[in-house]
C-alpha cells in the first residue's frame, strides 16, 4: 500500500518524503489555505521539489491538485485542469464526483491528463470514474466514520468492483485520521492511503513500544558491555 501526504505545506512534504518515503501528495483548497501561500506559489514549490529530488512525472510522484470548487460545468473544469497540468508533469487534476466533474475527468483522461475524482462517499459513485479510466478515485473515510459509519465494507466493495471489471484506477482512501483506519484500508485492499503528517507520526506510536524500550535500556545499563 502506498502512502500519500495530505498537505500543501512544502516543509511537511520534505519531512514526510525524507522520513517515511511517501509516494505522492494530495492537496485540496483547505490545505492551500492552511499553507498561508498563494495557490500558484504552492504549485511552484511542488514543481521545484520534484525537480530537486529527480522524481519528475506523475508515474514517479503524483501530486493531486484540486480545481476551483466553484466551477460547475465541464468546459470550465477542463480548461482549469489543462492549465494546472501544464505547470508540472507530476500534477494530477483533482475533480469532484459530480456529473460535471465526471464528464470533465473523462475528457481530460482522453486528452492524456490524469485525474483524481474526489469526494466519493459510496461504491456507486466510484464506478463511472473507474470505467472512464481516471488514474485515482478518492473515497473518504474519516468524514463517514465521524458520522458513525463503518467504512470497511464500503472500501471492500469499491475494491471488488474495480477488480471484477479489471479497471486500472487506483483507490486512494482519503481523510484517514488514525492507525486503525490505516489498518482497515490495508486489509480491505486499498492501493493508497492519504493522511496528514501528524496522523502518520501518531500511527507509529504504541505504549508497549515505549515500555519495551525502557525495559531493554535498563537491562543494557545494568549489563557489562566491555
Amino acid at each position: 500500500m502506498k502512502y500519500f501526504l495530505d498537505s500543501a505545506k512544502i516543509d511537511e512534504v520534505r519531512e514526510a518524503y525524507d522520513t517515511f518515503g511517501i509516494d505522492g501528495v494530495t492537496t485540496n483548497p483547505n490545505h492551500i489555505k492552511l499553507s498561508g501561500k498563494p495557490f500558484k506559489e504552492v504549485l511552484q514549490q511542488f514543481a521545484d521539489f520534484v525537480k530537486e529530488k529527480g522524481i519528475e512525472g506523475y508515474e514517479k510522484f503524483p501530486i493531486s491538485v484540486e480545481i476551483n470548487p466553484h466551477l460547475d460545468n465541464a468546459d470550465d473544469m477542463v480548461a482549469m485542469g489543462k492549465e494546472i497540468a501544464g505547470m508540472c508533469p507530476n500534477f494530477v487534476i483533482k475533480i469532484p464526483c459530480t456529473l460535471a466533474g465526471v464528464t470533465a475527468a473523462r475528457r481530460l483522461e482522453q486528452d492524456g491528463i490524469r485525474t483524481n475524482v474526489t469526494l466519493i462517499f459510496s461504491p456507486s459513485q466510484s464506478i463511472l470514474p473507474m470505467k472512464n479510466n481516471s488514474l485515482f478515485i478518492s473515497p473518504f473515510i474519516g468524514w463517514k466514520e465521524n458520522s458513525g459509519e463503518d467504512c470497511v465494507q464500503y472500501i471492500e466493495d469499491i475494491c471488488t468492483i474495480r477488480d471484477n471489471y479489471g479497471f486500472d484506477t487506483e483507490i486512494i482512501c482519503a481523510a484517514v485520521r488514525n492507525g486503525k483506519q490505516f489498518n482497515d484500508c490495508a486489509v480491505s485492499g486499498a492501493d493508497i492511503v492519504t493522511a496528514g503528517l501528524q496522523v502518520y507520526k501518531d500511527s507509529m506510536y504504541h505504549p508497549f513500544t515505549d515500555f519495551g524500550m525502557n525495559k531493554f535500556q535498563a537491562a543494557w545499563d545494568a549489563t557489562v558491555t566491555d
